[in-house]
Formats: C-alpha cells, sequence, structure tokens
C-alpha cells in the first residue's frame, strides 16, 4: 500500500510526511511537491505535484492507494479547479481514499470567508468523487505567532480584532499526528472532523507567551476595519484582508467549538501549558 502527500515542501505537508515515516506501518510514503527539489531532505520518494498540471499529476499518482490532499495556497477561484484537477487525477489514478485539509472558518460574513467557501467546495468536490474519503477542518496554527515573538517584544504588546473570543489554535505537529491516523486508519472514512486543541482568548495567549519568553506583553483590542487595515499594510492587498478575517472569526466566536482530535487520534491535543513549556526546552 502506499500513501501519498501533496504539497510536501511546505510546512505542514512535509511534517505528516515525517510523522508518516517515522509510524511502524507497512504502507510505502511518497510526496509531491510543484518543485521536487524543494522536498529532498525528506527521505522519501519525491514525485512532481503540480496542481495546475492534470497529466503530471496522474502520472505521479500512479499506484497510490491513499491520497493526502493538502489545502493550495491559491486565490480562492483558483484553488478550487486545482484541487479538482488533484481529486481527477486521483480517480483516473485508482487512488482508494482521500484526505483532504480543510479549514475552520464561515462561508459568508468575514473577509476569510472567500477562503473558506472555497475550501467548503473542495470538500463537496471530495464528498461527490466516489472514493472513501476524511475530511479534516484545521484549527488556527500558533507557530505564527512564535515566530513574530520579536515583533511583539518591540512593540510590547499583541493588538488585533479578536477581543474576547476564544480560539481552537492548533501545532503542525499535532495536525500530522491527526492527518497520519486519517490516512492508515479507516474508522473514520466518511466524516469530516474537526482538529485543534483547547480554545483560549489573546488574553490567555499573551499569558503563556510571556510565561514561554520572560516578556511584559499585553493585549489591546482593535476594530475589524482597523485591524484589516493594519494587516493589509504589512502584508498586502491579498494575505491581510485573509488575517484580518480570520482573527474577526474569532472575535465572532466562530473558532470555540468541541473537537474531535482525541476521538481521531485516541489521545488528547496536546495541551498549551505543556506546548508553551516545550518551546523552550
Amino acid at each position: 500500500m502506499t500513501i501519498a502527500v501533496t504539497a510536501v515542501s511546505g510546512q505542514l505537508g512535509s511534517e505528516i510526511a515525517r510523522k508518516l515515516s517515522e509510524m511502524p506501518i507497512d504502507e510505502v510514503v511518497v510526496g509531491l511537491a510543484r518543485t521536487p527539489a524543494n522536498a529532498s531532505n525528506l527521505g522519501i520518494d519525491i514525485r512532481p505535484g503540480d496542481y495546475g498540471q492534470p497529466d503530471q499529476l496522474r502520472s505521479s499518482l500512479a499506484g497510490v492507494d491513499t491520497l493526502l490532499l493538502v489545502s493550495g495556497m491559491d486565490a480562492p477561484d483558483a484553488r478550487i479547479q486545482q484541487h479538482r484537477n488533484v481529486i481527477e487525477a486521483a480517480k483516473s489514478a485508482g487512488v482508494r481514499k482521500i484526505v483532504y485539509t480543510s479549514i475552520q472558518g464561515v462561508e459568508e460574513g468575514t473577509a476569510f470567508s472567500a477562503v473558506v467557501k472555497s475550501n467548503r467546495q473542495t470538500e463537496a468536490d471530495v464528498r461527490a468523487s466516489g472514493l472513501d474519503y476524511a475530511i479534516g477542518r484545521n484549527g488556527i496554527y500558533i507557530e505564527p505567532d512564535i515566530e513574530y515573538i520579536d515583533t511583539y517584544k518591540a512593540r510590547g504588546e499583541i493588538a488585533n480584532s479578536a477581543g474576547a473570543g476564544k480560539c481552537g489554535y492548533t501545532t503542525r505537529s499535532e495536525l500530522a499526528h491527526a492527518y497520519a491516523a486519517l490516512l492508515t486508519r479507516d474508522d473514520h472514512n466518511g466524516q469530516t472532523v474537526t482538529l485543534y486543541g483547547t480554545p483560549i482568548t489573546q488574553t490567555q495567549l499573551v499569558e503563556y507567551l510571556n510565561g514561554a519568553f520572560g516578556t511584559d506583553l499585553t493585549y489591546r483590542e482593535m476594530t475589524p476595519e482597523e485591524f484589516i487595515a493594519d494587516r493589509t499594510a504589512e502584508l498586502g492587498a491579498f494575505i491581510g484582508p485573509i488575517i484580518g478575517g480570520i482573527y474577526e472569526g474569532i472575535r465572532l466566536g466562530i473558532y470555540d467549538a468541541p473537537s474531535d482530535f482525541a476521538a481521531v487520534t485516541g489521545r488528547p491535543h496536546q495541551s498549551w501549558e505543556d506546548y508553551f513549556r516545550s518551546i523552550n526546552t
């Protein structure tokens, strides 16, 4: 049996491929990447995997039984067809099962909704494919807050539009554990599951960061409009509103919901106490 993971040159895809490679399983793990040379350090068979090239995808998926489709990073209208290319190539190549990495969020009402809507369309396309499937809806990565710590230190605060809303954060490592389970077991076939840890507020996040880094940060609430303008100025007209929309969703309580992580993996998501303790060890 062969498991293929797409986008293995990216952070989530590579983490999942590594997790699978470390597991005591009989399945062969292969990776697909738009630029295979960028994933040569994974120690597995790397094949071309450009979502925009259907013929290439069909060739690279030959002999694959189970496929992990990592959601693309292109604009929402473009990624729907790109994902369809992968799904159709999988069907043509004889793939038995697709696991798709989707996202939490709402389809209307925030600046992130267009991205969510495109993911929901791919979810529908996966369900309609006729293949076995499992869909994970990821929480929000917490790693960017760790990577942003020097900026937070310089500013002395975290400022965004989340307000008192709680966010179901997760880490790429924990997601890799969950997706490895979805790929190697069939007990969640036909299901859509949510994957994240205990929801926390921005004030709690600040407390964890202060404890881990010895900082004295505070939290300042911004309006959604102010935060979108702030992120757009720094990140550009495409990414800025997306980030702003995510935090607007936190403000609205969209990411404060029960998680299926323990049901999928057989253990609780890593606690935030343990996570923040581990980043400095």
